[in-house]
């Protein structure tokens, strides 16, 4: 039997470009990924000495900034302990009061009950809250002289309390406060200065060696312009000791006929210049003693300081209290041009008042600068300078 043939269309076979479309985007892919990994794999480009150097600087200047902050919040908190301390002192003595008061109403409300008085008295006198009974006007009537002003002492001593008992409890709350600031500020100066050893850290002997060369060259720099001020100075010094005489021989010439008159012109300025000279004297014989000693962020002496340590405590040996802070001291005494410096004034530095130093002369002071380093002298143009003041 013959076989019956297909009814089935024959399928044609059409050629596909798929692979080869695959094949290309998969290569293209491949080489894109390369590339980028190319690019990952790429090491980023060494920063320069000189930002490095800038960036030091300015972590150490933040650094300086939290310092201050620090400073200001650990006065706060002493501050702000002390207040607390003296009020829970306060509100014990009151509640001591507060049941002396209590015990005298349980005397009287006693002794009605044993002689037979009204409930309602006994009620009144033993009661949290006598206020409520106070208003009967009947149970007042049966009270004697000395029950009403054990009463109304019994109320005052309530009413107090708890308003020394509410002062306590905000005085709590800021002196938590204060407490986390002060933590929050100890905080962001050790990160502040954990970023400026690792920079540090990350450099090369050689590149190490060119940092300590910018930092001579810089030194050198701030030495030329204490050098140009002192020189200025001295010119100025001389000018007005050349005038002084001038007026002196002047004031000779005129009075020597007369035999009097001349007595008496000069006591008050003398004396006046003589105290701050000689505060000056003290504050920079103390400040000379701690050349050498480490600075410490947060510290006050006696073996270690920062820059507003120092410049509190010189001013202290010189019998003249100042503020901690540099914010503070800035606004202490008269401001002072720099030209007009003198020994013992303290300048203060960069926009955000961070730093500060006390003048030594010539250009030059002493001062706390950073961590690592120790208390010594340098030239007031080391750093951009905000002012001067002078205490006392």
């Amino acid at each position: 039997m013959p076989a019956l043939a297909s009814h089935r269309k024959p399928r044609t076979l059409v050629r596909s470009t798929g692979p080869a479309v695959g094949l290309t985007t998969a290569a293209l892919a491949s080489v894109t990924l390369l590339s980028t990994q190319s690019a990952l794999a790429a090491p980023a480009p060494r920063p320069s000495i000189e930002d490095v150097q800038k960036k030091v600087d300015d972590l150490y200047r933040q650094a300086g900034t939290a310092t201050q902050q620090y400073n200001q919040a650990k006065e706060a908190t002493a501050k702000q302990r002390s207040t607390v301390d003296t009020l829970l002192d306060d509100v014990a003595r009151r509640t001591e009061k507060l049941n002396e008061a209590r015990r005298t109403l349980g005397t009287y409300a006693a002794a009605q009950y044993r002689g037979g008085a009204l409930a309602p008295t006994a009620t009144f006198f033993l009661a949290d809250d006598p206020q409520s009974f106070f208003d009967q006007t009947h149970l007042m009537d049966r009270m004697t002289e000395r029950q009403t002003r054990a009463v109304s002492d019994f109320r005052t001593q309530q009413a107090k309390a708890s308003e020394q008992r509410a002062e306590a409890v905000v005085s709590l709350e800021t002196l938590t406060e204060s407490q986390a600031t002060l933590r929050t500020s100890k905080q962001n100066v050790q990160t502040k200065l954990s970023e400026a050893r690792g920079l540090l850290s990350k450099l090369t002997a050689e590149e190490k060696a060119r940092l300590a060369e910018l930092e001579r060259k810089k030194e050198a720099e701030a030495k030329r312009k204490a050098a140009e001020l002192a020189k200025k100075q001295a010119a100025a010094k001389a000018e007005a000791d050349r005038e002084a005489e001038e007026a002196e021989e002047a004031a000779k010439e005129s009075g020597s006929g007369t035999g009097t008159g001349t007595g008496s012109g000069t006591g008050t300025g003398s004396g006046t210049d003589t105290s701050a000279s000689t505060k000056a004297e003290k504050v920079m014989a103390f400040a000379r003693a701690q050349v050498g000693k480490p600075y410490v962020w947060g510290a006050t002496g006696p073996s270690s300081y920062d820059c507003s340590g120092l410049t509190q405590a010189a001013w202290k040996a010189a019998g003249v209290d100042i503020p901690r802070t540099t914010w503070d001291q800035v606004n202490v005494g008269t401001r002072i041009a720099t030209a007009d410096l003198q020994p013992g004034d303290l300048v203060f530095f960069y926009d955000d008042i961070s730093h500060v130093g006390i003048y030594k002369g010539d250009g030059m002071m002493i001062h706390a600068p950073k961590p690592g380093a120790n208390v010594r002298e340098e030239s007031i143009y080391y750093m951009p300078i905000y002012g001067s003041v002078r205490p006392g």
